[in-house]
């Protein structure tokens, strides 16, 4: 049960010491947040630090470092505590565009181009006269999973009123699956909502039960015969942030993080049920700062990894206007799903435990790799793409080694007690060929060039290493952290590797299959884009078995109008007809360009594999289909519907 009771930090917690190109194809991912509260009056830190844009300076800082998480847009926003009427209390500026943060923090600190020394070193009259000179402050960069890259569908979003404690503002990092029904409670409030976006509805439900416990309060200490303005200070001191959200996510189905603001100064993050979509925090007697990722708090503040925390799933990480901290539950958690994705693939691999579960995941397909290619470590070379499978390369390298060392370690023993120095030298010197093959280039501009022109150019994005394969001998184990579309792979990078002619290339992803849409904020929406499902659709095809696919349709049809804690993922039993080898093979088929004289052979991770690496991250749907809400089953069905209807339109 979640307590109504608003309790310290220390009850609940003690506390201790840009992505590039994914070989398979470009996935977008939403968001970053960053939110920053200043613990000590401005003066503090203008003497300690030398500045009075400390705050602002860490907020850029933290947002730089989570590039990799948005390139469609950034916004901030700040808010000036026991600012006086009349005064602008809040300020925010948001901007679409890969320069996002740039151009916002160029006009931010415009402001202060041109002041004084004295002025800068003056922290009241600067809060009174300038922009962006908040202690309380918040950033958001935003990767689109569906609509126009204008600015209006940026973060922060604000809910204005003349009662402060009635202004809000929010960003996050989030996907509803059921916004229409969150829209229809709206409008039974009796609201007149002007979009249905998934920000607008949070914002507005938020908004309501903010204004349902303000209105309490007035109530409550009107009746003691207070004036307005001392009962504005009571509700300021007493406002119940965790009794409002339980109200107002009570709802939600799907993954967030999401940080708000409220005009007085109180600030919030929550995490959904299932901790699906990650935050981290830290504080001291200075800050609390709140970030989608931990390096980037490790970063900005200087601080050891052990003293930035993860909010819990089901809880909200509150801090009063009075500088109060508390992480409390708003929300029963549910079964922890924290996304696999985020370890696999979006997460900076800076996090210690992100790269060591990534060097994990490559060292796991060292057996599948060897018995590809014989054992005949002499005759392949091991290379990867992209860049962030960097991490998951070095883990099959590792594995690779300790196996020669076991092969090693007995060739020399065979060589009995007498053996010649340059016998075991020879022995000892044999090691995986490793390699970088593949290069990413700059994106090609092919103007006004005619389709066939322009798809010559698209398969040059990348460029090989020549001279280092031996041709027609050699095998080329390419490792990539995910393959989605298989796009990419089939008209770019296996076309390319081929002119280096290998006798064999072997595609390995870390990653298990890709088999199913994500709704939690992943641009991963429609079955016909996955090479997966393309691959299942085929063997039906080849068996006489299409057949499956109409009834799988119909059974997704007669589950439309039933309650979403009752609807079944109608599309695994599809995959369950076919091993993973099955599927892997035909993918293989589908990625060979035609006419490719090497054969193509593809490796996936098993989802037992993905578990034995992040086996805190269990958040596994894009491969296994068990969705952690039931909007998610609801989703997966209207996209199999949608691609039996030919329907080219995202299924939420």
């Amino acid at each position: 049960m979640v307590s109504n009771q608003y309790q310290p930090l220390s009850v609940f917690r003690q506390t201790t010491a840009e992505p590039p190109l994914s070989m398979s194809d470009f996935i977008k991912h939403e968001c970053g947040i960053a939110l920053i509260r200043l613990l000590k009056p401005l003066e503090y830190y203008v003497e300690k630090y030398g500045t009075p844009l400390y705050g602002i300076n860490k907020l850029h800082l933290l947002m730089e470092k989570q590039r990799n998480r948005g390139q469609d847009g950034a916004g901030i926003a700040t808010v000036k505590l026991h600012s006086r009427p009349g005064h602008k209390i809040i300020d925010r500026k948001r901007n679409s565009g890969s320069n996002s943060i740039q151009s916002i923090f160029e006009q931010v600190y415009a402001n202060y181009n041109g002041l004084s020394k004295s002025q800068m070193r003056n922290p009241a009259w600067l809060k009174d006269n300038v922009a962006f000179m908040g202690e309380l402050m918040m950033g958001h960069l935003r990767y689109g999973t569906h609509g126009a890259n204008s600015v209006k569908n940026v973060h922060p979003f604000i809910r204005k009123s003349n009662w402060i404690h009635r202004t809000l503002v929010i960003a996050g990092n989030f996907n509803l699956t059921n916004v229409d029904e969150l829209f229809d409670e709206l409008v039974g409030y009796g609201q007149y909502p002007m979009e249905r976006t998934d920000t607008v509805t949070v914002l507005e439900k938020i908004g309501h039960f903010l204004d349902e416990e303000v209105e309490r309060l007035y109530t409550w200490y009107k009746s003691d015969g207070h004036t307005n303005e001392e009962i504005n200070e009571l509700i300021f001191d007493n406002l119940n942030v965790q009794r409002l959200l339980k109200k107002a996510s009570k709802r939600f189905d799907g993954g967030y993080a999401m940080a708000g603001m409220i005009g007085h100064g109180d600030a919030f993050v929550l995490r959904d049920p299932n901790g699906i979509r990650p935050a981290y925090y830290y504080h001291d007697e200075e800050v609390v700062v709140v970030a989608s990722e931990r390096p980037p708090i490790q970063t900005a503040f200087d601080v050891h990894i052990s003293r930035v925390q993860e909010i819990r799933p089901g809880h909200v990480l509150i801090v009063k206007r009075n500088g109060t901290v508390g992480e409390v539950p708003f929300i029963e958690a549910g079964e922890r799903k924290s996304c696999s994705f985020e370890r696999i693939y979006f997460s900076r691999g800076n996090d210690r435990d992100i790269y060591t579960e990534r060097k994990q995941l490559g060292e796991q397909l060292t057996d599948k790799v060897l018995e590809a290619v014989e054992n005949d470590i002499e005759n392949t070379v091991f290379s990867f793409v992209p860049n962030t499978a960097e991490s998951a390369f070095f883990g099959l390298v590792n594995g690779i080694e300790k196996r020669l060392n076991g092969i090693k370690a007995e060739k020399i023993k065979a060589l009995g007690p007498d053996a010649d120095t340059r016998d075991i030298e020879r022995i000892l010197a044999i090691t995986p060929r490793v390699e970088k093959l593949v290069h990413k280039d700059a994106k090609l501009r092919t103007f006004i060039a005619d389709d066939n022109s322009r798809g010559s150019m698209v398969t040059h994005g990348y460029d090989v290493t020549y001279g280092i394969v031996k041709n027609e001998v050699d095998t080329l184990v390419l490792l990539d952290d995910s393959i989605v579309r298989g796009t990419t792979l089939k008209n770019s990078i296996i076309r390319i590797v081929a002119r280096l002619r290998p006798r064999k290339i072997i595609v390995v992803s870390s990653a298990p299959q890709i088999r199913y849409p994500d709704c939690y904020g992943i641009d991963m929406s429609k079955m016909k884009d996955f090479v997966a499902f393309r691959a299942l659709v085929e063997l039906l095809e080849e068996q006489d078995k299409s057949y499956l696919l109409e009834e799988a349709y119909d059974r997704c049809r007669a589950q439309m109008d039933l309650p979403k804690e009752e609807i079944k993922n109608e599309v695994q039993a599809l995959y369950d007809l076919f091993t993973q080898e099955e599927i892997s093979q035909k993918i293989a088929e589908i990625v060979t360009p035609k006419g490719l004289k090497p054969k193509v052979e593809v490796i996936y991770q098993t989802l037992e594999g993905l578990h034995h690496a992040c086996p805190n991250h269990l958040g596994d749907w894009y491969f296994s289909g068990n969705y952690p809400t039931p909007g998610g089953r609801r989703v997966v069905n209207r996209a199999f519907m949608n691609y039996m209807e030919k329907k080219d339109v995202r299924a939420y």
